[in-house]
């Protein structure tokens, strides 16, 4: 039976560190779908959905077992659209780990088929943040060593 994990998030943008996970996710999984959603508690996006679908599809375009979809709906609804008994995590720290065990938990209560595998973030990538990325790009800043693309 094929492993079939999504790896959901707004992904705003994709950086090296979602990279490592979908790569180090890989080895455990036939198939990774990077789940690009719209978050209802973010106002709106800094970088356009469209470019980071079209920057991440080519980033795996040799790469076997990666597939990029957006979605707005709940995550557990995909997983079951998608036939994916699992979502990939990062984890960076432990706040990271409090807000995404409370998230496990639900999508667990919503889809009782669904296995959260949280994969501790590499060491080179634990700081980095979305949320930070946006603000040195914003104003200018160089973010080139931490997306695994240009922009």
């Amino acid at each position: 039976m094929k492993k079939t994990a999504l790896f959901p998030g707004s992904f705003d943008p994709y950086t090296k560190g979602h990279h490592d996970i979908v790569m180090r996710g890989l080895n455990l999984f036939d198939e990774i779908i990077i789940s690009i959603g719209h978050n209802t508690t973010k106002k709106s996006r800094y970088f356009d959905i469209d470019l980071m679908v079209t920057k991440i599809k080519t980033l795996y375009t040799d790469i076997s077992g990666v597939k990029v979809v957006v979605y707005n709906e709940l995550t557990s609804s995909l997983a079951k659209t998608h036939e994916a008994k699992y979502l990939l995590r990062g984890l960076r720290n432990t706040t990271d780990f409090e807000y995404e065990n409370t998230i496990s938990q639900m999508n667990r209560y919503l889809n009782e088929e669904l296995e959260t595998v949280f994969l501790i973030t590499s060491p080179e990538f634990a700081a980095i943040s979305s949320t930070i990325i946006r603000e040195v790009h914003r104003y200018g800043g160089n973010v080139d060593k931490f997306l695994p693309y240009k922009v």
